[in-house]
């Protein structure tokens, strides 16, 4: 187990120099430190109550081996945490360390809302060594550090085996888009209330991947990456297969939320992150498996890695502690026991190899294995892309119900997201 130092009046001293010469960020801070001489510090995160309940542990481990800090807890679902932040963040006041994603770390950077978390990096606060497959660098943006994973995980389609092998498909390594809509086909021919997939035309993430594929990208640093014409192919052709009864229908799956239609048992695929597993397996009684993406020539996926992040205010008034338990939470073994995949894949060697997978964690870390040799570099997300990637599901899902034509929805996004992004 990794061991923390605790608070001395050495690096009290330090601290007041710094600030004295002006390194330390302005404002009025998001922790405070109490009468009895200890720092306290605010984490938000989003999730459900399973996520709580692993966190808090971990975070009552960190107090124990850190007496002199507090750490004060808040969560909510994910479109809620947002709204809050936001407040928060309006008002000066927000959380001194955040659960927070790639797509938002340029649209909060810009807004000098991120402590760039490299001078703690230099103060030997918080170390980056130990990340796999070089994820410690993955919140560089703009040449600043603006987040640290806590867990990788890469897209996959989770599927109905008995459906799969009933329909005589077997997803693998280098299967097409035409064996994937074969099988969605069978499925959906079988006569019984279930869609050979679910209908994830809207889903921003995998509409990168297939143009990925192509040589292309969701985002360009000049904007979107596609035309018009790319995306009307695309919704073009859910539409199609909606009207053709081989996706489930828009009221179906509104009728199942918030469970996903394969683990309500209305869908036989689903295309999501693979960490999404754990999740689902224990919605259903059904044997559910992850595969890769399906390809257009036979190899290139357009996989990537991506991952849940800590990242820090440039408000808070205490960055050695914030960035000492952003250390303890990405480093300390105990810390991967207790959370397993429930945030993605483990990102450092000390957390991964003490965590013994089980389950569908078995399953997630056997399909990362398995995807490893076959990722890509991420595609760099411009401010904005929370607003985009909204658009994008809400706007399609006019389509899946029918108010508004392909043709009507692709001039409707466009102008959405070329605001969004200043374009």
């Amino acid at each position: 187990m990794s061991s923390r130092r605790s608070r001395t009046t050495g690096l009290r001293a330090i601290g007041a120099g710094l600030a004295a010469l002006g390194l330390l960020a302005s404002g009025c801070g998001g922790g405070d430190g109490g009468a009895d001489g200890k720092v306290t510090i605010r984490y938000s995160w989003w999730g459900a109550q399973d996520r709580a309940d692993l966190i808090n542990r971990t975070v009552d481990l960190f107090e124990k081996e850190n007496p002199g800090i507090e750490v004060k807890t808040d969560f909510q679902e994910y479109g809620d945490f947002w709204t809050k932040f936001n407040t928060q963040a309006a008002g000066g006041n927000p959380p001194d360390v955040f659960q927070n994603s790639y797509a938002f770390l340029r649209k909060y950077g810009q807004k000098n809302l991120l402590l760039d978390l490299d001078t703690q990096v230099k103060a030997g606060n918080l170390n980056l060594d130990d990340f796999r497959q070089g994820l410690g660098r993955a919140g560089e943006v703009d040449g600043k550090l603006l987040g640290v994973p806590v867990g990788a995980n890469t897209f996959t389609l989770v599927y109905d085996v008995e459906a799969f092998e009933e329909a005589g498909v077997t997803p693998e390594p280098g299967w097409t888009w035409k064996e994937f809509d074969a099988a969605v086909e069978k499925i959906s021919g079988s006569g019984k209330d279930f869609w050979g997939a679910s209908n994830n035309g809207g889903v921003m993430y995998l509409y990168d991947l297939y143009l990925r594929q192509q040589g292309k990208a969701f985002f360009t640093e000049d904007g979107l990456g596609f035309t018009e014409a790319d995306l009307k192919k695309w919704w073009g052709g859910y539409r199609e297969k909606l009207d053709d009864g081989l996706l489930v229908p828009a009221k179906r799956a509104e009728q199942v939320k918030p469970k996903s239609e394969v683990s309500a048992g209305l869908s036989a695929a689903e295309f999501t992150w693979d960490n999404f597993l754990v999740r689902y397996v224990s919605e259903t009684d059904r044997e559910l498996a992850l595969a890769p993406i399906p390809t257009t020539d036979g190899e290139r996926t357009g996989q990537y890695l991506s991952s849940l992040m800590l990242s820090a205010s440039a408000r808070t008034e205490h960055p050695e502690e914030v960035a000492e338990f952003i250390d303890f939470m990405v480093n300390d073994p105990e810390v991967g026991k207790i959370m397993g995949y429930n945030r993605g894949v483990l990102p450092t060697n000390a957390q991964f190899d003490a965590y013994k997978p089980e389950g569908p964690d078995a399953k997630i870390a056997e399909y990362e294995k398995s995807v490893t040799d076959h990722l890509e570099p991420i595609t760099p997300h411009p401010a904005g892309t929370d607003t985009v990637e909204a658009a994008f599901l809400s706007i399609y899902g006019s389509v899946a119900q029918g108010s508004v034509s392909v043709d009507d929805a692709v001039s409707q996004f466009f102008g959405e997201a070329k605001t969004a992004l200043g374009s």
